[in-house]
């Protein structure tokens, strides 16, 4: 009998604590922004993408999480919601048959951290404005 990767093994970083301008992810430490998913994780570089809080999260900034297939995706906002989120992403995920979330950090990291024990989820998580 051959074993089965567990689903542990693939499930998502869970997020420790939050608060302005800091983050403590299981099995990652602590950073400001990170992207989550099923396996993982990393810090969150906005200049990859050149992203900015305006127009906001675009389709580029979540193709890298979307790449190791979540099937469903937190958006955070930032602690005040400064945050935007493209209207165009969330059509583009939605296409691509992934559950959107969108939320303001605390509550994204609530909505993400209840989604990982029984979902393959990813989230990109601001923690400061």
């Amino acid at each position: 009998m051959t074993e089965q990767p567990s689903l542990l093994a693939k499930s998502s970083p869970r997020v420790l604590s939050i608060s302005w301008g800091r983050m403590e992810v299981e099995g990652l430490g602590a950073g400001k922004d990170f992207q989550l998913f099923p396996g993982g994780g990393r810090a969150w570089d906005w200049s990859e993408t050149g992203m900015r809080h305006d127009p906001g999260i675009r389709p580029v900034d979540v193709a890298d999480v979307l790449a190791r297939n979540p099937s469903a995706l937190v958006l955070s906002q930032g602690m005040e919601g400064r945050l935007k989120v493209d209207p165009s992403t969330i059509t583009f995920l939605e296409a691509a048959g992934v559950a959107v979330h969108v939320a303001l950090t605390p509550e994204a990291v609530d909505i993400y951290n209840d989604l990982v024990a029984t979902t393959a989820v990813a989230g990109l998580f601001h923690s400061t404005c």
